[in-house]
């Protein structure tokens, strides 16, 4: 390889570590103002001083905190589908069928999802503090399905994969499609497990409290996990965007010297010897 390309290789390689160091360093503010602003919001637990705060507060509400608490079903809990002794407040069964077509233009198989079919159960729930008994403090989460974030937790994935004989290889090359597979899962809001609540809590008829949907725009989240442990994940990304911009940088900056000394330095030793 010449001078010239290697040179080239390695100003592009300058170009790129920094380029990815803006980057990082701009994902990393960005994650940094979102772990910020997390820390400013209040957290309760349901229970008394929870209460208390309602009371003294403008039209007993608090606009937007964050609640922790522990699930447990107002009603009859939902019964898993496929696994014993496992019951939630939310329920998503999901059954689908995926297909390959045959792309003469690229020749390959190519993948397709069809006859998919979703079906949501959800009875109402609330988030009581560990150890409580029946009647003591709790807070409604109301419509939970418009809530944003991942706090399903799937207990059963099945797939079954398509057999191919040889009357249905034959068919399949005059169709130009075949069966791939079928997959079942069911995902569940468990009994009992933690979950933490982003919102706007409300105090009705005196000890009845209700997380909802913030009237000010902000996301109504419920995330299946206590608050602290929301908290580090979003401190641990934030660190790691800044020791990414950290590593491009300095390979940056050691790629360039690289090449100032090879133009100077070699240059220099050039001009002392003659």
């Amino acid at each position: 390889m010449s001078d010239l390309s290697l040179n080239s290789l390695i100003w592009i390689g300058v170009g790129s570590s920094f380029a990815c160091s803006g980057l990082f360093y701009y994902l990393y503010r960005e994650k940094n103002k979102e772990f910020n602003k997390l820390k400013e919001i209040p957290i309760f637990k349901p229970d008394q001083q929870l209460v208390k705060i309602l009371k003294s507060s403008p039209h007993k509400r608090l606009l937007y905190v964050a609640v922790e608490g522990m699930v447990q079903a107002d009603a009859e809990p939902l019964t898993s589908q496929f696994v014993p002794q496992c019951f939630g407040v939310i329920q998503k069964t999901t059954m689908q069928e995926n297909w390959q077509y045959w792309n003469s233009l690229s020749k390959t198989w190519n993948t397709q999802t069809i006859n998919k079919k979703e079906t949501s159960n959800t009875v109402p729930f609330s988030l009581v503090s560990p150890g409580a008994y029946i009647g003591d403090l709790y807070v409604k989460v109301h419509k939970p399905l418009e809530a944003s974030g991942c706090y399903l937790e799937r207990v059963f994935r099945k797939v079954k994969h398509a057999e191919e004989g040889f009357v249905n290889v034959v068919l399949q090359g005059l169709s130009g499609k075949k069966p791939a597979k079928i997959e079942e899962s069911e995902e569940l809001l468990r009994v009992g497990s933690t979950l933490t609540g982003f919102g706007e809590v409300v105090l009705e008829g005196g000890q009845v409290m209700r997380l909802q949907a913030p009237q000010d725009g902000r996301k109504y989240i419920l995330v299946p996990t206590d608050y602290r442990s929301f908290i580090e994940r979003h401190e641990k990304s934030a660190s790691m965007w800044m020791k990414l911009t950290a590593i491009t940088g300095l390979t940056g900056i050691s790629l360039l010297a690289g090449v100032m000394y090879n133009l100077f330095g070699t240059h220099g030793d050039r001009t002392k010897k003659a």
